[in-house]
């Protein structure tokens, strides 16, 4: 019997975690991201894209620090919420 992979959101892994991107969504529920998820796509948040989360602010662990190849980023939240990830 085979599992699907479990799939999650980049808000959701911790710091320290590698991931693989496997989506983008357009936009978030609320209505927030229509530019954003091009714009994250620009810096390279590609489907098939090892990406690892190096650190989350605090309080509330925004903003999240994450290295996309030889950059880091630092995103909101609602930002990281968007891209679709495949944890290792």
């Amino acid at each position: 019997m085979t599992l699907a992979p479990t799939l999650t959101t980049l808000d959701a892994l911790p710091a320290g975690k590698s991931a693989t991107v496997i989506h983008l969504a357009p936009a978030a529920p609320n209505g927030q991201g229509a530019d954003v998820s091009r714009r994250l796509m620009e810096l390279g948040f590609v489907p098939g894209e090892r990406i690892r989360v190096l650190k989350r602010g605090v309080p509330g662990g925004e903003p999240i620090a994450v290295k996309v190849g030889q950059s880091t980023f630092a995103l909101r939240r609602f930002e990281a919420a968007l891209i679709s990830i495949k944890p290792e």
